[in-house]
């Protein structure tokens, strides 16, 4: 039976902008409420801001799906306080489990395991097996512990439009009546998702890169295969978009509304080539790039730095007014498709490269 919905507060006809709460204690009996009757919650993480909702709960779950317009076949990550309410959600739990947790939780990694029977198939897209993290920001831990739930928690934003990380970009992208509660908890620090490593196959295989990088990984699990396409190929990881074993996975995703595009050499004249306005996203000083564009940013030209912003800057030139006719990309490291993470200086790199390419996929007639 579906939970009834609790009213908003402070009042219905408030501003949507007063949804997004300082993150007190007030705050979080309100979240636990509503999560406990089986609403939804936007909240921090350090990847990104998640739409949480009891993960046991399959109306939970469906107010999630319907929330986000996020296909039925793409499965949610589950969030949890720590490694004893993960191994509750499973029926097996690998030594391999035990090593990575240990390692990297809480943090952004995670992990897919065998499910355990009374965990609602929905969560896991109707798959076999359930995708699990402890997630390592302060303020999505208390909550974790305060309602006391494992919280299924997609990022905060609809479906292959580009992640939140910040709380002002939930509630431009989801209405107040699908998320009438988001808890403001600053900027994330990653700014990227997680790194999905799948355990229930043998050997253990990347699904997603993500915030932990692929190097630290292989250190404890030198057997860890890799996709079978080339990582840097032009659709980003090989994947079964029917069924797909883990989130991130499909070929467009991430995107913003104005069309993105890889500038390629010579770079001014693939520029041109481009509607104006234009704007441009680069991780280096090209004045005569810049000149050509109404609206630039520059990201750091480090890993994390450019990592942590990579999502808030493609907000940024997403809402510019007047509004863009096209977003272009000067290729950062690493997005050469020659390239392979075991050449890459930071193999965070390839993480931002799956990014950006999934995020410039052009449209097709089932998207």
């Amino acid at each position: 039976m579906s939970a009834r919905p609790l009213p908003l507060s402070p009042s219905a006809g408030a501003p949507s902008m007063a949804r997004i709460l300082a993150a007190d204690a007030a705050a979080l009996q309100q979240a636990r409420e509503r999560l406990l009757a089986d609403q939804v919650v936007a909240f921090p993480t350090e990847t990104v801001y998640g739409l949480g909702g009891n993960a046991l709960s399959l109306a939970a779950i469906t107010r999630i799906y319907e929330a986000k317009g996020r296909p039925s076949w793409n499965p949610l990550i589950v969030h949890v306080a720590d490694v004893a309410a993960a191994q509750a959600l499973v029926s097996a739990w690998p030594e391999s489990a035990t090593r990575l947790a240990q390692h990297f939780w809480p943090g952004p990694l995670t992990l897919v395991l065998p499910r355990a029977e009374h965990v609602p198939a929905a969560v896991s897209a109707g798959r076999s097996t359930i995708a699990l993290r402890i997630p390592s920001h302060p303020l999505a831990l208390r909550l974790l512990q305060v309602c006391g739930l494992p919280l299924a928690a997609p990022s905060a934003n609809r479906s292959q439009g580009i992640s939140p990380t910040r709380a002002e970009h939930v509630a431009a992208s989801l209405s107040a009546a699908d998320v009438p509660l988001i808890l403001d908890g600053g900027p994330c620090r990653h700014g990227i998702e997680s790194t999905v490593i799948d355990l229930s196959c043998s050997p253990p295989r990347l699904l997603r890169p993500g915030a932990t990088p692929l190097s630290a990984l292989r250190a404890l699990l030198p057997d860890l295969a890799l996709p079978d396409a080339p990582l840097g190929d032009e659709g980003g990881l090989a994947i079964d978009e029917a069924h797909p074993a883990s989130p991130g996975m499909m070929r467009r995703h991430y995107a913003p509304r104005t069309p993105l595009s890889f500038l390629s050499e010579p770079l001014l004249d693939s520029l041109r080539a481009l509607p104006a306005p234009r704007g441009l996203l680069t991780h280096r000083e090209l004045p005569v790039l810049s000149a050509e564009c109404a609206v630039l940013e520059k990201l750091p030209d480090d890993a994390a730095g450019y990592a942590a912003d990579l999502y808030a800057a493609l907000h940024r030139l997403d809402d510019a007014w007047p509004r863009l006719a096209s977003l272009a990309v000067v290729p950062p490291p690493g997005a050469d498709p020659a390239d392979s993470a075991a050449t890459l200086t930071d193999d965070l790199w390839l993480s931002i490269h799956d990014r950006l390419r999934r995020a410039a996929a052009p449209k097709n007639a089932k998207d």
